[in-house]
């Protein structure tokens, strides 16, 4: 499933022109909860917490090189700048019950956060990881593995709480014909975030 360039851009924190609407990236650190429910064609229903820890946030400069980099080099390029990105938090999902291939209950690093004020005095919060690919799944070389990122995109109130969702297993392609960052989800649909809790970290 493809998304237009809205999601897309919104998913990487907006280019440059929308800077100066931008909160200070500043040295808040956060603590984010939320329950995870998975809309796809894969584990349709299973549900999990969500914790999240943001302990820094991703420069404008960092996001610019970002995006530019996806736009000229492709995929497989904004990857490995991802990668080399400073880390700036940890998701995980501490509950999750079952196998866990990809991990997700020791937790993944965040290598890119940003945040946008909303009208309501409330925040958009965009995070994005590179997802952990296991020996196996990179030793048959699934489908699956052209899917390296999940992004979360989270919009809370002024007090802190809203919902959000997260864009597992996902792929970045830039469509140079229309000009449009684009998406596409591995499961077909993203994992919805409910009750969504941002505060302080302690």
């Amino acid at each position: 499933m493809r998304t237009a360039c809205s999601l897309a851009l919104a998913a990487l924190a907006a280019l440059a022109n929308f800077a100066p609407t931008v909160l200070a990236q500043n040295a808040e650190q956060l603590q984010i909860s939320a329950f995870a429910i998975s809309l796809g064609t894969t584990a349709t229903g299973a549900s999990a917490m969500v914790d999240m820890q943001i302990t820094n946030w991703s420069t404008a400069a960092e996001r610019a090189r970002l995006i530019d980099t996806m736009i000229q080099k492709g995929p497989d390029a904004a990857l490995r700048e991802l990668q080399k990105l400073p880390v700036k938090g940890r998701f995980r999902l501490p509950s999750l019950m079952g196998p866990d291939p990809s991990q997700l209950r020791l937790g993944h690093d965040i290598r890119y956060a940003f945040q946008t004020p909303l009208e309501d005095g409330g925040r958009r919060i965009i995070v994005i990881t590179d997802r952990y690919i296991g020996f196996r799944e990179a030793r048959n070389q699934p489908r699956t593995v052209d899917y390296p990122f999940t992004l979360m995109e989270l919009r809370v109130n002024a007090r802190g709480e809203g919902t959000g969702k997260a864009s597992v297993a996902t792929r970045i392609t830039f469509d140079k014909k229309n000009q449009k960052i684009e998406l596409e989800n591995w499961s077909s649909e993203p994992v919805r975030l409910n009750e969504v809790k941002v505060s302080p970290k302690k």
